[in-house]
């Protein structure tokens, strides 16, 4: 039930960065659109649960170094990493520029990943 709610919160947060930023899309319509974003949200997911560990750990002098403000481009860079791995997939969704889209759509994927979590019950109130 953890791993449904974690990919939902993904998939609202994934949704109001297209929303919100102009280089961040979603292509279909309807159910089609809805189905892109889960399953976009899933890939989003995966990576984060992987990929993003490691390059914590590789970048851990820089994330030191700037106070914890190089992880803002550690989550661009996953946004950037799940855009590309969806068009090898097939899905449609797209990240058009790294320094803009990517990192400001990692800002309000973190803020409603935030909102979220505050709404979303946790492991410890269950």
């Amino acid at each position: 039930m953890t791993f449904v709610l974690a990919i939902l919160a993904n998939a609202v947060a994934l949704w109001v960065a297209a929303a919100v930023v102009p280089g961040i899309e979603f292509g279909g319509e309807g159910g089609d659109l809805a189905l892109s974003v889960v399953l976009v949200s899933l890939v989003f997911g995966v990576l984060n649960s992987v990929v993003k560990p490691l390059l914590k750990i590789i970048s851990i002098p820089l994330i030191v170094l700037t106070l914890g403000l190089f992880l803002v481009v550690v989550n661009a860079l996953m946004l950037s990493l799940t855009s590309w791995l969806a068009g090898v997939l097939g899905l449609d969704f797209t990240v058009q520029s790294f320094w803009w889209d990517a990192v400001l759509g990692a800002l309000i994927v973190s803020a409603v990943g935030v909102v979220t979590g505050m709404i979303l019950p946790s492991k410890d109130k269950r």
